[in-house]
């Protein structure tokens, strides 16, 4: 249905806008930094999530959603790319994500996809979807949060101003 795909759509932009503001406040060092333990940095991030939304999303109504020239695990590996091609490959994956939902039908949501060769119906690709970006633009913004410490300007409701926040909304 309708609803559906625009509310889709509007939780992915959501996501979308929470790591382009991540991204936007660091510079390319601190896109690269990796807490001990080597966890992924927010520039292998976005590489990943770029390889992921291409592969599943480009074709995604005639082709299996992992594509034969992915090469996920390269996605993890250190580039050093400037902070300019990491918000390149950030925008690319995000559009060729937005304009496949975008163009989706109501009709198209019962159709069957497949990923990695296992059948999804459209709307459990997309519920995928909507489960795997999250979890890491959460990492992102915790790095980013890492990071910046005390500068970090919360894209949300800042800790503590949850009243002043309710009053305003709410004008009471």
């Amino acid at each position: 249905m309708q609803l559906y795909l625009d509310s889709a759509l509007q939780r992915f932009r959501s996501y979308y806008d929470m790591g382009t503001k991540t991204i936007e406040r660091l510079d390319t060092t601190q896109l690269h930094w990796q807490p001990q333990g080597e966890p992924n940095s927010v520039a292998m991030i976005v590489k990943h999530l770029r390889g992921n939304m291409l592969s599943r999303w480009t074709d995604f109504l005639t082709s299996d959603g992992e594509k034969r020239d992915r090469h996920r695990d390269e996605e993890f590996e250190e580039d050093q790319a400037s902070k300019e091609v990491v918000l390149q490959r950030w925008h690319e994956g995000w559009a060729c994500l937005l304009n496949a939902i975008g163009s989706l039908t109501p009709a198209d949501l019962e159709k069957t996809v497949y990923i990695r060769a296992e059948a999804h119906s459209v709307l459990d690709a997309i519920n995928r979807q909507m489960t795997h970006i999250p979890y890491h633009v959460g990492q992102m913004v915790y790095l980013g949060k890492m990071i910046m410490g005390d500068h970090w300007q919360s894209l949300s409701i800042p800790k503590g101003q949850s009243e002043i926040f309710n009053r305003a909304k709410f004008g009471n």
